[in-house]
């Protein structure tokens, strides 16, 4: 029988999602306990399905973690958005998650820099603002309602920031609806919502499934088109406690990343396996396809990005102020398990 546990975490409000801001103290019969040399009795990891977090689909259901966890048990929860992940890492409930850029800074913020590190990279680009097809210029936004996956959330913050760009007006100008994926594509199926800006799969299939228009591909707003969409992140205190348990963490991720980039079309298929397995529904074909196109893998978290990102999270007013990066990204064990595969390492800033 496989050491993985699975908890499917149900959806939080948004008021909850945003509880981040007061950090709780992990409950002390939860903490993993040590086995010996770094290494814990249990990991607790979480992800969404999303194709965003194809890495982290892969290493858990191909066996690639558990592999180089060795004798540490993988339990896995999953999440809607960034959100609840951080309320989890939050509560001691979780010990690394996969989770998106916007959601990784603010819970550095909100815990002064003291409860998380991000470690890897993961998904670059994959994120798209999709509407209705009489819409075919921003000014068209004028008087509508676009979806996010969860106030505050990466895509919340992308799309936060492009309106104040083009001088339109939250809660004036356009509304904002917090929704979860799914009740996305109903919500613009029935015409409550005429835009949205979503993570793939959710881009795909308002394209393919609804018949949405893509007005804006977020890479066109990077230089190079190169943005992190979702990032590794681990909880500090775990990470002094059992290194070598997120060493051999980092090296099951460097493998699933290493697999979704070289076979593309056996990932597509693990991937949509795994969503199938968590939410109960498959994509079709042209959904994961166009999906995994949109979007590449690395385990570079494009740390000269950050700055930006934290930029934005004041200017989508989610941080009240510019929060100071300084000691956010630890990329030591990515580049020393990346310098034992005999593969190139990554900048740390």
């Amino acid at each position: 029988m496989s050491r993985r546990t699975r908890s499917l975490i149900v959806a939080l409000t948004a008021a909850l999602a945003l509880a981040g801001c007061s950090r709780a103290e992990p409950a002390p019969d939860t903490a993993a306990a040590p086995a010996a040399g770094g290494t814990a009795a249990e990991l607790r990891l979480g992800y969404f399905p999303n194709v965003t977090h194809a890495a982290a689909i892969i290493g858990d259901t191909e066996g690639l973690f558990t592999q180089e966890l060795g004798d540490t048990t993988l339990t896995v929860q999953n999440f809607n958005a960034g959100g609840e992940a951080v309320n989890a890492l939050f509560g001691g409930s979780l010990d690394a998650t996969y989770i998106g850029s916007g959601p990784a800074i603010n819970a550095f913020a909100q815990s002064d820099g003291a409860a998380v590190r991000l470690v890897a990279g993961a998904t670059d680009g994959g994120a798209q603002l999709v509407v209705r097809p009489d819409i075919t210029s921003p000014e068209q936004l004028r008087g509508t309602t676009i979806a996010t996956p969860q106030l505050g959330n990466t895509q919340d913050i992308a799309l936060k920031v492009w309106l104040d760009e083009q001088g339109l007006a939250v809660g004036t100008d356009v509304q904002i609806a917090n929704l979860e994926n799914p009740r996305t594509l109903d919500a613009f199926r029935a015409g409550e919502v005429q835009a949205a800006w979503l993570p793939e799969p959710w881009s795909s299939r308002l394209v393919l499934d609804a018949g949405a228009s893509v007005l804006l591909d977020e890479r066109e707003l990077w230089d190079g088109g190169n943005f992190p969409t979702t990032v590794l992140l681990v909880s500090t205190e775990f990470l002094q406690a059992y290194p070598d348990t997120v060493r051999a963490l980092i090296r099951g991720h460097i493998a699933a990343t290493e697999l979704a980039t070289t076979d593309p079309v056996r990932a597509r298929t693990i991937v949509n396996d795994g969503i199938e397995e968590i939410t109960g529904n498959r994509l079709t074909d042209p959904v994961i396809e166009r999906a995994f196109g949109e979007l590449s893998f690395s385990t570079d978290p494009l740390a000269a990005t950050f700055p930006q990102l934290a930029q934005d999270s004041v200017t989508a007013g989610i941080t009240d102020e510019l929060t100071d990066l300084t000691g956010f990204i630890d990329v030591g064990p990515l580049n020393a398990e990346l310098e034992a595969a005999g593969q190139p390492a990554v900048a740390a800033s």
